[in-house]
């Protein structure tokens, strides 16, 4: 055997060996979710799928959201399939509001084993018809939300031993994609603050999770808020949200992000199309910011009167 064939093959064992060891470790780490306190932000799509699943496995849930409607439909919802799910009026963009959120769940139950962050907004439209205030609105939502979350869900955490965290990102939170700024940037944020914060809590046994969806058939077209040419910009975005293979149900979703949070992993990117086009920015960042910028040209809505400015 020549000295690079050995090489080779001592190249292979190793990456064998590491895969095995991850394998193994991923495992290790595998949570039962029966009687484990979870909490969850947003009331419908993707947050119902995961209340649904989870309280299916045993798992004792509240759902926090700011609209109390949308939280006695989802608490009916999961009372007909014989879950008994706790809901709480809470805007957590609100720092003490988050806060009582994460007290309330611990003096009911006496601790918080998973925490979801899943509220969302998506403001779309060309930048001409965006303002600070859809930036202020987003980041408050994605970023300043899941921080004031977390930082009363850990203290919680350390105290009783470890827990989970899952951050629902987006793919617009690693590729920037034209007319969904205020989305983008704060989803940007959101990655950032996750992947950091896993560092720094591995060490107390609490696993954060960032789950990067690609387009998931949650309805999210009809809460969605529209700038510019209305019509058109409503057109596109569910177009987009519904092609076939290039989107996924919101329960194969929950099932995927589920699994993560089961096993801690780091990351989860929900499709292959979603996993492709990060790979391929990842590689050739120029070839995908100029396709972007063809898109924005040839086939997106362009602006219009100053009446697009309002929602």
């Amino acid at each position: 055997m020549t000295k690079t064939q050995e090489t080779a093959v001592a190249a292979g064992a190793l990456t064998l060996g590491a895969a095995l060891l991850a394998r193994g470790m991923r495992a290790a780490r595998a949570l039962d979710f029966r009687d484990k306190v979870v909490v969850i932000t947003g009331a419908r799509g993707l947050a119902l799928e995961m209340a649904r699943q989870l309280g299916s496995e045993g798992a004792r849930i509240t759902i926090a959201a700011r609209v109390e409607g949308e939280l006695d439909r989802a608490r009916q919802d999961l009372a007909d399939r014989g879950i008994d799910a706790a809901t709480v009026v809470c805007d957590i963009t609100n720092r003490e509001a988050a806060q009582q959120l994460v007290r309330t769940v611990v003096a009911r139950t006496g601790r918080i084993d998973v925490l979801i962050n899943n509220a969302g907004v998506i403001q779309v439209g060309p930048l001409e018809h965006m303002q600070r205030g859809d930036f202020e609105e987003a980041m408050a939502v994605h970023f300043w939300g899941p921080l004031h979350t977390m930082f009363a869900a850990i203290p919680e955490m350390k105290r009783q031993g470890g827990g989970r965290i899952v951050n629902i990102s987006s793919i617009g939170g690693k590729i920037g994609v034209p007319h969904l700024a205020p989305y983008c940037a704060s989803k940007f944020a959101l990655t950032g603050l996750s992947e950091s914060i896993r560092a720094e809590v591995a060490k107390d046994h609490i696993h954060v999770t960032t789950v990067c969806p690609g387009m998931m058939r949650t309805g999210s077209p009809f809460n969605a808020w529209f700038k510019g040419r209305h019509r058109d910009e409503f057109t596109w975005f569910t177009i987009s949200d519904s092609i076939p293979g290039m989107s996924i149900h919101s329960a194969r979703a929950a099932s995927q992000v589920i699994d993560a949070c089961r096993h801690g992993d780091a990351e989860l990117v929900i499709t292959l199309p979603a996993k492709l086009a990060v790979m391929i920015n990842g590689v050739l960042p120029e070839a995908v910011a100029t396709m972007m910028a063809l898109a924005n040209r040839i086939v997106l809505p362009q602006p219009t009167e100053s009446s697009g400015d309002h929602h």
